[in-house]
């Protein structure tokens, strides 16, 4: 490599990475503000959890008569760095208790003073108040709605005496409220199993049903957990069960409840944690962070966007949760990982090069763009770690800059090259451009036809902007309102769909184009991940990196002619400044050397 080449390439590299928000579209500078989303917290509490534990701290919760348990200082800590990284009260107090559950701790032991549950103690120590079940909203599903239909379901039910195997006003006197009632085979072996089933049950339905009605794609794991919080809210969430249905204390009417609203669901019977393969009791796992939520205080919607990124931890995909998905989403939802790292580090004999290389191979498998995949863990990773270092964040950057380096690299080699050669900043970009779509649509096929067992393919053409509208920046910024036509064909079936977003997708969700509803799946996981990838802007910031360094123009004026270039990523706004500021830098380096 010539002198040149190698300064340029090396101010154009420094230049990029000197800040990490100039890497990508979203603002994640505004995540640690809680403005947006509250996963810089995943990561940050993930790190508080593992550094303490590794360190010899209690995963514990005891039954024990003392004010304070060991475990308390980790939940303290991991409850402050959450409010730190952006989470206020409640979403702290969440994020901790189920990284904690996650982590090995109980959900609930003792009865009846010296009781404790771990989402009230993370509750208590995080300041808030309770606020009952029907105020926690679901996650943003493109709409969001509260856990109130579960709460409802159970509360008619109750009203109109078909919750309840038995009638209250039946219960003698001395018998209601007594022990007579809570540890007999009334309570225990009747009532209560009668109730946590019935409970669950219409709960978790109601659920399912109301997103329904409000225009949600229906998702299992958010109704059966608001099934389960709301009838935990009514019975004992301590009481034994029958002898054939559990361990003597160890398996409470939790378990009950979790075990029918996973059902009604109709989750797996089991889930298994990315990296480490650890299997989960779905039942339990459902119960258990049912009774956390009802314990909890009152999350809101962006708390309960980062509790479906934790959950996105399980290989089955039952969350609806991003960060584990093929699509690349915005970085406020990357999460995932951040928790199978930590429970890949807190293994017996865990090897933190071998879990790196392991979450590198995953998430490039799985991934419609794995370079976009790396980054943007890298990219948030760094950012945590702004707040809140650790094991955890470390471990997500050695196992990502490998990837980030090689694709910083050879996009500035690709610039030079092809500046070098006469070519335009725009038409580098475009080429870029261009290599990104082929990943993605052949990453795309490859992903389906495993999937299948049939030889899929997806297409996409004529992407464009302002499909219906006329705004200004509708018509700059594609993602807003894309024109595209995109064609699918598996096996010996084939789907054109012209303008696929705001003319075939509607129709077919009112009932309309049948025909080609079986490739809609395909076809939106593609489109999905193209409109989302302002989560990676190496495609505009390195090109006008090292055209600032080799002096060509302004690097202001670089990036003005790099952006609408980038016709796949520069969706949303954001690219041009981050170009610039990056270019200048660059050729700031370049004069110095």
């Amino acid at each position: 490599m010539d002198n040149n080449k190698s300064k340029v390439i090396s101010a154009a590299q420094m230049a990029a990475v000197s800040n990490v928000s100039n890497l990508t579209n979203d603002r994640i500078e505004a995540l640690a503000g809680g403005h947006g989303m509250v996963n810089i917290a995943i990561h940050t509490v993930a790190n508080v959890i593992t550094e303490e534990i590794l360190a010899g701290g209690s995963l514990s919760i005891k039954f024990a008569d003392v004010r304070r348990l060991p475990v308390e200082t980790i939940l303290e800590k991991a409850v402050n760095t959450a409010k730190q990284s952006g989470a206020d009260g409640a979403n702290a107090a969440m994020i901790t208790a189920v990284m904690m559950y996650l982590a090995g701790s109980a959900a609930q032991v003792g009865i009846p003073a010296g009781n404790r549950k771990l989402g009230a103690t993370c509750r208590m120590l995080a300041g808030v108040d309770r606020s009952g079940v029907s105020a926690i909203p679901t996650s943003k599903m493109n709409s969001k709605i509260s856990a109130f239909p579960a709460v409802l379901a159970v509360n008619q039910a109750m009203m109109d005496g078909t919750l309840s195997p038995i009638n209250g006003r039946d219960v003698p006197v001395n018998v209601g409220g007594s022990p007579l009632y809570g540890h007999s085979a009334l309570g225990e072996d009747i009532i209560w199993p009668g109730m946590a089933e019935r409970g669950a049950e219409i709960g978790t339905k109601a659920m399912m049903d109301a997103m329904a009605g409000a225009g949600i794609r229906p998702d299992p794991l958010h109704a059966a957990l608001f099934g389960a919080a709301a009838i935990l809210e009514v019975i004992h969430p301590d009481a034994e069960v029958p002898e054939d249905q559990g361990q003597y204390g160890r398996t409470t009417s939790v378990r009950l409840v979790g075990r029918t609203a996973a059902k009604t669901a109709g989750l797996p019977e089991k889930v298994h944690m990315h990296l480490t393969n650890q299997e989960y009791d779905t039942a339990q796992l459902v119960g258990d962070i049912g009774l956390i939520l009802k314990d909890i205080g009152g999350p809101s919607v962006i708390g309960m966007m980062a509790l479906a990124e934790i959950l996105a931890c399980f290989k089955e995909g039952i969350s609806s949760g991003f960060s584990a998905s093929p699509v690349n989403a915005p970085l406020g939802h990357q999460g995932s990982y951040a928790v199978a790292a930590m429970k890949a580090l807190l293994e017996e004999g865990a090897n933190p090069e071998e879990i790196a290389k392991k979450i590198a191979a995953e998430r490039t498998a799985a991934s419609l763009n794995p370079e976009s995949a790396l980054v943007s863990i890298n990219i948030i990773a760094r950012k945590a770690s702004e707040f809140g270092n650790g094991p955890v964040t470390k471990l997500l950057i050695n196992a990502t800059e490998p990837a980030r380096t090689k694709a910083i690299y050879k996009k500035a080699e690709f610039t030079y090259d092809q500046l070098s050669q006469g070519k335009s900043v725009a038409q580098v970009v475009k080429a870029l451009d261009d290599e990104r779509l082929s990943v993605v649509e052949n990453q795309a096929s490859a992903l389906f036809s495993a999937m299948t067992g049939e030889k899929v393919t997806v297409k996409t053409a004529n992407l464009h902007s302002a499909a219906r509208r006329t705004a200004k920046l509708v018509k700059k910024y594609w993602s807003f309102d894309p024109y595209v036509d995109v064609t699918v064909t598996m096996g010996d079936k084939t789907a054109v769909m012209e303008g696929f977003v705001h003319g075939i997708i509607p129709k077919v969700c009112q009932g309309q184009c049948q025909d080609v509803a079986w490739a809609v799946p395909f076809a939106a996981a593609v489109m999905d991940d193209l409109s989302l990838s302002g989560c990676n802007i190496l495609n505009v910031v390195i090109p006008v990196a090292v055209a600032s360094a080799m002096k060509i123009g302004d690097p202001a004026v670089i990036a003005a002619e790099a952006e609408p270039a980038a016709y796949i990523t520069v969706g949303i706004p954001g690219a041009k400044a981050h170009a610039t500021e990056v270019g200048k830098l660059a050729l700031d380096i370049i004069n110095y050397m």
